[in-house]
């Protein structure tokens, strides 16, 4: 399965687009983790948006990616999601491993911090994030922060 990816400014992105990647975001941090939260948190135009599209333009994959001092002091990468006839096939860390790439070369020596789902920790943990904090609930599941050098 190709992958195309594309980062987008909020900006610049169609509506068709970004309404692919509102709906990929609750059908599975809403509706498949039974988990009512605000997931439009006011953060999304002042990030960067990856997309990961199959060859017919379906979006499979996203994730958000935040400048210094957007969320954290550090870059962020955030609402990390592939779509669920996505899965299996490595695209999860297709998407991680094109984030942290962007981000490194966005913001050169700049750590990454993210707040993370703690079952997800072994996968973050293979791209180099190390976990920095206790684990905490938010929106009723438990997260952890963790953090990978610049």
């Amino acid at each position: 399965m190709a992958i195309h990816w594309r980062l987008w400014q909020w900006n610049e992105w169609s509506n068709d687009l970004m309404y692919a990647a509102m709906q990929l975001r609750s059908a599975i941090f809403v509706v498949e983790q039974n988990c009512v939260f605000p997931d439009m948190d006011g953060l999304d135009p002042a990030c960067a948006h990856l997309c990961g599209c199959d060859e017919h333009g379906r979006l499979l994959a996203y994730a958000r990616l935040l400048a210094p001092g957007v969320k954290y002091d550090e870059v962020s990468i955030g609402r990390v999601v592939t779509a669920r006839e996505a899965r299996g096939r490595k695209v999860g860390h297709a998407l991680m491993a094109e984030a942290v790439r962007l981000s490194c070369e966005r913001h050169p020596g700049v750590p990454i911090k993210i707040g993370a789902q703690r079952y997800l920790e072994g996968f973050y943990g293979s791209f180099g994030f190390q976990t920095i904090s206790e684990p905490y609930l938010e929106d009723g599941i438990w997260h952890i922060d963790m953090r990978r050098p610049g």
